[in-house]
């Protein structure tokens, strides 16, 4: 990876509060569940649909991987790590219903 590579990675991890540390079975997120345009949670790859705040819980626990921890004010939310292969970025996934998270 040359320097310009380097810098390019290294802004949008700079974005990050925390990058949790996945544990072995950690679930990756496959879908998103959306409101009015708005990630309202997310789809796990065992099936299971929880809320955002539920997501950022999961992740700080280890039981997601792929996934940073970032705010907005004083909302938490999810954001893939950055890699060279958009289509594991959140927003390239589907929409899988709309507020289908317990």
């Amino acid at each position: 990876m040359d320097q310009k590579e380097k810098m390019r990675s290294a802004l949008p991890m700079a974005a990050l509060d925390e990058i949790p540390e996945p544990r072995p079975d950690a679930k990756n997120i496959v879908g998103l569940i959306k409101r009015r345009g708005r990630i309202t949670g997310y789809q796990l790859s065992d099936g299971q649909t929880v809320s955002k705040a539920e997501g950022v819980a999961l992740a700080e626990s280890g039981e997601i991987r792929g996934v940073g921890i970032a705010h907005r004010g004083d909302t938490r939310y999810l954001k893939a790590l950055p890699d060279s292969d958009e289509g594991n970025n959140l927003s390239s996934l589907p929409s899988v219903g709309q507020d289908r998270a317990r």
